[in-house]
C-alpha cells in the first residue's frame, strides 16, 4: 500500500503540485504587476487575508499541541529535560537566524532600488513592534515575565498573543499531567482539537498560491519590479 501511494503521487499532476501553484502564483503576480499595476495593488486583499487565516489558528494550535505533549508525557521531569532543551535549542537557533539577517541585510542589502517615498509610508505599521520593544526597556526582568503571564486566559486568546498563550499552556498541560486520570477526558477532547485544527491549518495553506500572488502583485504593481 505504501509503494502504491508513492507511485500515485508521482503519477500526480504538476499543476496539482503545492510548491508549482505557489511559483505560478509568484510568476503571476510579477506580471500583473509590470503590465497592469495599478489592478495589481488591489490584489493586496489575498495576501492580507491569508495572513489574517494563518494568525487565527496559530494561537490555538500552540495551546494544543503544547498541552496536550506535557499532559502526554506523564513524567514532569522528563518534560524538564526535554523543554530545557528545546530552550536551548530555540535560543541557539535564534541567535543564528538573527546572525543570517544581519548578513544578508549589509550584503544583499534588500530593498535599495525601490525608491519609495517614506512620507507615503503608514507611521503606524511599525507601532506593534516598536510596542514589544518598549517591553524591553526600563523594567528590567521582572517587567519582562509580567507582561508574559496573561490578565486573563481568554485576553491572551483574543489579542493573540502566542507568548502568553504559550505561557497559559504550560500552565494547563502542567495541571493537566498532575490530576492524571480524572482529566483524561480533557487531555483526549485537547489531543482531537488539536487535530481539527491541524486539518483546517492544511486548507488555509492550499491558498498559500493566492497569498502569493496578492503580495508580489501589490509589491511589484506599487514599488517597481
Amino acid at each position: 500500500m505504501t509503494s502504491a501511494t508513492i507511485a500515485a503521487a508521482r503519477r500526480a499532476p504538476l499543476y496539482k503540485s503545492l510548491f508549482a501553484q505557489v511559483v505560478a502564483g509568484l510568476v503571476l503576480g510579477i506580471a500583473l504587476g509590470v503590465l497592469a499595476p495599478e489592478f495589481a495593488v488591489g490584489l493586496k486583499f489575498f495576501s492580507d487575508a491569508f495572513l489574517k487565516l494563518i494568525s487565527m489558528i496559530v494561537a490555538p494550535i500552540v495551546f494544543c499541541v503544547v498541552v496536550h505533549g506535557i499532559a502526554g508525557a506523564g513524567d514532569l521531569k522528563k518534560v524538564g529535560r526535554v523543554g530545557g532543551k528545546a530552550l536551548i535549542y530555540f535560543e541557539v537557533m535564534t541567535t543564528v537566524a538573527l546572525a543570517v539577517g544581519l548578513i544578508l541585510a549589509y550584503v544583499i542589502r534588500p530593498g535599495v532600488g525601490m525608491n519609495i517615498n517614506t512620507a507615503s509610508l503608514d507611521a503606524n505599521a511599525l507601532s506593534a513592534y516598536a510596542e514589544n520593544a518598549h517591553k524591553l526597556q526600563g523594567g528590567g526582568f521582572g517587567a519582562f515575565i509580567l507582561n508574559i503571564i496573561p490578565s486573563t486566559s481568554f485576553d491572551a486568546f483574543a489579542r493573540n498573543d502566542v507568548l502568553e498563550v504559550l505561557f497559559f499552556a504550560i500552565v494547563f498541560g502542567v495541571s493537566l499531567a498532575l490530576v492524571g486520570e480524572p482529566a483524561k477526558q480533557v487531555a483526549e477532547l485537547v489531543d482531537a482539537t488539536s487535530k481539527v485544527l491541524f486539518r483546517a491549518m492544511g486548507l488555509i495553506v492550499r491558498l498559500a498560491p493566492l497569498g502569493v500572488l496578492g503580495a508580489v502583485a501589490y509589491t511589484v504593481g506599487k514599488y517597481g519590479v
